[in-house]
């Protein structure tokens, strides 16, 4: 199986190093970025990315605001919502608004890890379905 490509987005640089370190030893590509715009630049950057583990609070462009800009750029990445602000609204509002799931930090790694995986399977899923799509279209207008 493909390595997963994660980018994480979070002003707190403590937690955003002690992540990208524990996520490495696990073998996963970890982009790191500390703002929503620097997140939507790494994102123009680097087509590989799967999957957007992304923080609510943020200053500037805030979690929300960046969660609507990759929906509408990248529509078939996966962003997991991940705050230590959540309230049952803030989770739904990010659900409508496209995002994958919803994380409370602290965040138990391997429960990240496993929302993480889902994610990007399911990101692969959708593209293999628009590949097949694209190639029965052109065999069906060859016939």
């Amino acid at each position: 199986m493909k390595t997963m490509k994660l980018l994480l987005v979070d002003d707190e640089r403590a937690f955003l190093d002690t992540m990208t370190k524990r996520l490495e030893k696990r073998q996963i590509g970890v982009w790191a970025v500390y703002s929503g715009t620097d997140a939507l630049d790494e994102l123009e950057r680097n087509k590989g990315i799967e999957v957007v583990i992304l923080d609510v609070k943020m200053p500037g462009m805030d979690g929300m605001e960046t969660l609507v800009e990759i929906k509408k750029r990248f529509p078939l990445l996966e962003v997991i919502m991940l705050t230590g602000h959540a309230t049952v609204e803030t989770a739904i509002d990010g659900m409508k608004l496209g995002a994958f799931d919803y994380l409370m930090k602290p965040c138990d790694i391997d429960l990240l890890l496993s929302k993480a995986t889902a994610a990007a399977s399911k990101k692969r899923k959708q593209e293999e379905k628009i590949v097949e799509a694209r190639i029965k279209e052109i065999t069906g207008r060859q016939i």
